[in-house]
């Protein structure tokens, strides 16, 4: 069992929705299954690793908090675990610390930091009643898309409007560690769902939306928008899965989870647990700079596999969401390797 030591005064309803993922399950969720493994301890002394209770850019606002538990933790030389949430999250520079996050380029992470999953419900818990079953390999290699995409000059331009508010927003808050370059995500993703469209191998079906979430705002409207978004995963092979604000995307791990199988265009981005996974096992990867041979390296992959290897896909995705990126299976394997290098 690995025990953490935090400043619980930050493990409250005030904070609730910026708690590091672990310590939400310890503390709000009582995770009957994570308590088997981490414990939280009053003493610093008898911990294995100070824990920043708070996402990294919150905690540094409090100052007086935030020295006190990280002169606390080099003077006890104790290993720290820090959560910084959002988009982009920040790159520290602390000696002997650890950092989860959701994106970030893989060219630029050190060693130490760890890629969460994005953590999201089963979606045969709430959309999918029918259950999991796999989908027989056909010629053409369905491909299914639902989300925000959209061409034009004044889509760019009202992105990059967005963009260079958020720096704005960063400057004021003298949080410059990682600023990113503009990425126009939703004309990306037009332009490369067109050509895909286009090509008389591929079985296409793209809905392409104005807005995220095609502009909900009511709770109807969001279900039925969700449960377009989960039948069209259910019902294709494949996922067309592209980064969006951030160097990440969460319709990745939701495509995994249903037990279909993700395209993802590699924008420099590194994937959980990439030195225990072979993320080419479970995934289409495809190389972002060639636009012109997208089609091309999708038909390869499918082809390349017998009618049981492709059925085989789908149960091993389906089997790594379950066991690997669920939030309390993920800290658990997470926990292993940090029992491992102490020994």
């Amino acid at each position: 069992m690995l025990k953490l030591f935090t400043n619980k005064e930050f493990l409250t309803e005030t904070y609730r929705r910026q708690v590091f993922p672990l310590l939400f399950d310890l503390v709000f969720l009582k995770n009957k299954t994570l308590l088997e493994y981490y414990t939280l301890v009053d003493i610093i002394e008898l911990a294995d690793i100070v824990v920043f209770p708070v996402d990294y850019a919150v905690f540094l606002k409090q100052n007086t908090a935030f020295l006190s538990l990280l002169k606390a933790a080099k003077q006890h030389q104790k290993v720290i675990w820090i959560y910084t949430a959002g988009d982009y999250g920040f790159t520290n520079y602390i000696d002997n610390s650890y950092t989860f996050r959701l994106g970030g380029f893989n060219s630029k992470l050190n060693r130490n930091t760890f890629i969460l999953p994005s953590f999201i419900n089963d979606p045969y818990s709430s959309f999918l009643p029918q259950g999991f079953s796999v989908l027989e390999k056909e010629r053409k290699p369905s491909i299914g898309f639902v989300g925000h995409a959209q061409s034009g000059v004044i889509k760019y331009l009202k992105e990059y409007s967005n963009h260079l508010k958020y720096l704005v927003k960063r400057k004021t808050n003298l949080l410059l560690a990682d600023r990113q370059l503009f990425y126009p995500s939703s004309v990306k993703r037009a332009s490369y769902l067109q050509r895909l469209t286009l090509h008389d191998d591929l079985d296409a079906t793209f809905i392409l939306r104005q807005k995220y979430r095609a502009g909900s705002h009511s709770k109807l409207t969001q279900q039925e928008s969700s449960q377009q978004f989960f039948d069209t995963i259910f019902n294709t092979a494949y996922t067309f899965c592209i980064r969006g604000v951030g160097n990440f995307s969460v319709r990745f791990y939701e495509t995994l989870a249903v037990g279909r199988i993700p395209i993802l265009l590699n924008t420099d981005c590194r994937l959980p647990l990439s030195t225990e996974i072979d993320w080419t096992k479970h995934c289409v990867i495809i190389d972002h700079n060639n636009k012109d041979t997208v089609a091309d390296q999708i038909l390869a992959f499918h082809n390349n596999l017998t009618d049981a290897e492709f059925e085989n896909i789908q149960h091993s995705n389906r089997e790594l969401w379950l066991n690997t990126l669920r939030r309390d299976v993920y800290f658990i394997e997470i926990g292993r390797q940090f029992k491992t290098k102490r020994q």
